[in-house]
């Protein structure tokens, strides 16, 4: 992925890590709340505009708002009457297109990309 910036990821991980990784996975466990994060991807947005968006009712919106601001997953700022969503940073925007990929590859019953980059040489 161009742009993304891969970390070691040590075994075992840092206790603290692993427990944000968990609480990441479980604020990720309902539809609702990924829609809203890729609806964030586009850029900072009021829920006014996501009700829009996901045709869902306002208080749902919020609710699953919550959720996600309480994960840490995305951030808010308040401009006038209204308050702005934006996700927290770029990995999760990053996290969010490397499962869709995968969730495409298995719909698609492609082949994994280290595997046909090391069967062509390298060129995708």
């Amino acid at each position: 992925m161009v742009g993304m910036r891969v970390h070691a990821v040590p075994f075992p991980p840092d206790i603290g890590d692993l427990t944000s990784v968990t609480q990441l996975f479980q604020a990720l466990g309902d539809p609702t709340r990924v829609l809203l994060l890729l609806a964030l991807q586009q850029g900072e947005q009021a829920v006014s505009d996501l009700v829009t968006q996901l045709a869902q009712p306002q208080s749902t919106v919020s609710r699953h708002l919550g959720v996600l601001r309480h994960a840490q997953l995305v951030q808010t700022r308040r401009d006038g009457t209204r308050v702005l969503y934006r996700l927290a940073d770029s990995h999760l925007g990053d996290l969010l297109i490397q499962a869709f990929s995968h969730a495409e590859h298995r719909r698609l019953g492609l082949a994994d990309h280290h595997l046909t980059d090391r069967l062509s040489g390298g060129v995708h």
